[in-house]
């Protein structure tokens, strides 16, 4: 396996990030997750320009986006695979061990790794944390993810493979990795932006492609959806059968089934949409 470091190819065994570098020591940095069928990333322009917005929200320098297409391309070219995660990690590079960022500039890290197609349904648990709507981090894709991996743990020891978040205000927000729609009166709704939910590349292709509704949502709201489905990169879209003690018959319904089918078909005749 090789990685894209410090400019170039790399063997995975031998590459090395200072242990001074911001990422590690304080999770300064940001990161995209991309999609990769059988060697081609999935709407990576629309990743890329993510991964600009996070970093002037996180104070970084802008990443040299044709940079960062190389080394995409560069990795998936060293590294075949029918359906992988290509991983993009930009941190403020090796600074001293407090919050003040050093002088060296950023660190630029690109991996791909194998994975599955996720089952056609899932179940999830709700947590007792919360999602700040108004935290200096909100809507950025940052390395912080600490509170995702407790949640995380959380969903796995009651058998569910994401925990959905509410906000301070208790409105329904996201996953700890994925957006979350349910389906009311047979139309889609998912939780805007303002409620602090990162803006999800798929959640976003999901909402133009078929025509779902960003509206507030009390977390309640999932004791009485219809129908209830994720999105994420590689999660597509992903129905819910589950979610705490819930069980949500016939799943996928008939809503998600559609949205499902529609995001598959034009997920397959764009690649970069």
């Amino acid at each position: 396996m090789k990685i894209w470091l410090d400019g170039g190819l790399q063997d995975i065994e031998s590459a090395r990030v200072s242990v001074f570098d911001h990422g590690l020591t304080v999770g300064d940095g940001i990161f995209e997750t991309v999609k990769a069928v059988d060697g081609r990333p999935f709407a990576l322009t629309r990743h890329l320009d993510r991964l600009t917005r996070s970093a002037r929200g996180l104070g970084l320098p802008d990443p040299d986006l044709d940079e960062v297409r190389r080394a995409c391309a560069a990795v998936l070219e060293a590294n075949p695979m029918p359906l992988g995660r290509l991983r993009i990690t930009y941190t403020g590079g090796h600074g001293p061990l407090g919050s003040d960022r050093g002088e060296h500039g950023p660190t630029l890290v690109v991996a791909l790794g194998e994975t599955a197609r996720r089952p056609d349904s899932t179940a999830v648990v709700t947590v007792p944390w919360t999602r700040n709507e108004r935290g200096a981090l909100t809507g950025l894709k940052t390395t912080s993810y600490a509170e995702n991996v407790v949640a995380l743990a959380r969903a796995h020891e009651h058998g569910a493979t994401e925990a959905l978040f509410a906000n301070t205000v208790g409105q329904l927000c996201e996953g700890t990795g994925s957006n979350v729609f349910v389906v009311l009166d047979g139309e889609i709704h998912t939780p805007p932006l303002a409620s602090g939910c990162l803006a999800g590349i798929t959640r976003q292709l999901v909402i133009e492609w078929t025509g779902a509704k960003e509206t507030d949502l009390p977390l309640d709201v999932l004791e009485r959806a219809e129908e209830i489905f994720l999105t994420s990169t590689l999660r597509d879209v992903q129905a819910v059968h589950r979610v705490d003690a819930r069980e949500l018959t016939g799943t996928p319904g008939p809503v998600t089934a559609k949205a499902m089918r529609v995001f598959d078909e034009r997920a397959g005749a764009d690649l970069d949409p």
